[in-house]
């Protein structure tokens, strides 16, 4: 029979390997979770990078554009330049016949929060006629704005505008839900490292509800 003395020497030991081991296992699961980033981030872009377009005169003409969605302002009140060159981007595409019709897509979840129409008021002081414009107050997230683009609005093929990263999510999850589509490169915000980084870290997400989280409920 053990000691007291034996045991009491070994339990704090035991105990020391236990922590170890529970570190090693955290520092493998973090590796593990860069190494899926990382790679989703190279799936994604690599698979949709030749239905990016930068160049309007290359971009392939189309009746509907999808605008996707952001904030008008950002903190304190200050403007959102991803939202003003988006919608300088669809406006563009209007004027210059390369899209007729434009879906702006965004959440409204208040009556002091309200994407589609702070779009439209936007695009209205750009010249852009008010029947031409379709509200869609339930694109809570870039998903919901593909999926209801082609289930409720109809539409098989169209043309997204948001940003060149937040374009190649979009365009994976429109390949993975039977749309043809392509996208125009809004202006970048180069000091938007914030939303850069959000945007990094949902697209594994992107690929989770392609094939697992949302396949069933929309196909």
């Amino acid at each position: 029979m053990k000691s007291t003395l034996e045991i009491a020497i070994r339990e704090p030991l035991n105990f020391t390997r236990f922590i170890k081991r529970v570190i090693k296992g955290l520092i493998a699961l973090g590796f593990m979770g860069i190494i899926l980033v990382l790679m989703s981030n190279i799936w994604i872009v690599f698979s949709t990078e030749n239905y990016n377009y930068y160049n309007i005169e290359n971009l392939p003409s189309n009746d509907f554009a999808l605008v996707l969605g952001t904030s008008k302002n950002v903190t304190k009140g200050k403007e959102n330049l991803f939202f003003r060159y988006r919608i300088e981007a669809a406006a563009r595409l209007y004027h210059e016949g390369k899209v007729k019709y434009l879906i702006l897509s965004g959440n409204h979840d208040s009556i002091f929060y309200n994407e589609p129409a702070d779009m439209r008021q936007a695009l209205l002081k750009l010249g852009v006629p008010y029947d031409v414009m379709i509200l869609d107050f339930a694109g809570f997230r870039t998903y919901d704005s593909i999926v209801r683009c082609k289930k409720v609005f109809n539409q098989q093929k169209f043309t997204i505008v948001s940003q060149p990263t937040h374009n190649a999510r979009a365009l994976f999850l429109a390949q993975h839900l039977g749309v043809d589509a392509v996208a125009f490169a809004a202006q970048d915000v180069p000091s938007g490292y914030k939303t850069y980084l959000r945007e990094y870290l949902a697209r594994p997400k992107a690929i989770l509800d392609v094939y697992f989280l949302e396949s069933q409920k929309y196909n």
